[in-house]
């Protein structure tokens, strides 16, 4: 659901980028507050399982499209809603800038559409309540599926809202959005078995790390971190190979509108697409996941491995500097 700056005018991405950074800054002040020595490198290996896991694009049988999973809602089931939060603007800004997978000036969006409402809609309104009284893998999977479903029918729509704001005139709106909502219907659905998959996982093998000891550990904290991180370079330096060649639901709906998975930007604010594309030009090191001018399958793996690294050594990194600032407000 990545979207390119050609969807999205300078107006509209300077309010999204006001309110994810409205949403950042609050969630660094909650993390602050948190004293769990597990979180950081909880934070670390499921911010870089993430980034690994949306490298598979999986096919929509009959469509003609694939998706991947966003990740919000998984990430805010192990981490809560401000640290899950935090660990997707990472992914996503390492994504962006790294690897030229969505547009920097519509990078505000795609946090606010792939990171808030999987982290403060589909966590705290669906799945928590669904969990809180009673924990079991059957709850787990359900809620999961419908917190990812919803999460995802809210980004959907609020893509449609954002290029409709932005005055795209080759997209026409109702068109656009009796598209954009069914496919990511299905998006969802997936997306929810694969959150509830490794939350069942995590419940089942370390249930402290959910907040819960309804269950008595079966692996050492150690284990369980161990098997995300070799599943983190399997699927980044595996797996990705065969990800589906489809488009995902947001190239294909404009597909099935236009013609073209892609659009060209209005005439209007083109120079700030170019100026953002400019940058991107000089940032991007693996563009689309791959060595520049290649097409070899390395690339792809290497990108994968070294991407999932790369998060997490954000991830951790800001939350040791969280630590720091916790201790020095402590002494003075």
């Amino acid at each position: 659901m990545h979207m390119a700056d050609a969807l999205i005018a300078p107006a509209v991405a300077a309010t999204m980028f006001a309110a994810s950074g409205i949403t950042t800054a609050y969630s660094m002040k909650e993390v602050k507050q948190e004293n769990d020595p597990r979180k950081i490198p909880t934070m670390g290996v499921m911010s870089a399982f993430v980034f690994a896991t949306q490298m598979i694009n999986f096919t929509i049988p009959g469509t003609g499209s694939s998706g991947h999973l966003c990740g919000g809602l998984l990430l805010s089931i192990m981490l809560g809603p401000y640290a899950g939060f935090l660990s997707m603007v990472s992914v996503l800004l390492i994504q962006c800038l790294l690897f030229a997978d969505g547009g920097l000036l519509a990078l505000g969006a795609n946090i606010w559409n792939m990171a808030f409402y999987g982290c403060f809609v589909g966590y705290l309104l669906i799945y928590r309540p669904i969990t809180k009284k009673k924990l079991n893998n059957t709850r787990i999977m359900a809620a999961s599926i419908l917190g990812s479903v919803i999460s995802l029918q809210l980004g959907a729509f609020s893509v449609t809202i954002q290029t409709l704001l932005s005055g795209i005139t080759a997209l026409s709106f109702g068109q656009f959005l009796a598209l954009m909502q069914p496919i990511h219907l299905a998006i969802g659905a997936v997306e929810g078995l694969i959150t509830g998959a490794v939350i069942i996982f995590v419940y089942n093998t370390r249930p402290e790390i959910l907040k819960t000891e309804t269950l008595k550990a079966r692996m050492s904290f150690k284990q369980v971190i161990a098997i995300l991180g070799v599943s983190v370079v399997i699927i980044g330096g595996g797996l990705s190979l065969v990800a589906s060649g489809n488009p995902d639901g947001l190239e294909w709906s404009i597909e099935k509108v236009t013609g073209s998975t892609e659009i060209e930007a209005q005439k209007e604010y083109s120079s700030a697409v170019d100026t953002a594309a400019a940058i991107q030009e000089k940032t991007a090191l693996l563009p689309d996941y791959a060595f520049r001018d290649s097409e070899s399958p390395a690339g792809t793996s290497f990108s994968g491995v070294a991407g999932a690294f790369i998060v997490a050594g954000l991830t951790i990194g800001l939350s040791l500097l969280f630590k720091l600032f916790r201790k020095k407000g402590k002494t003075t």
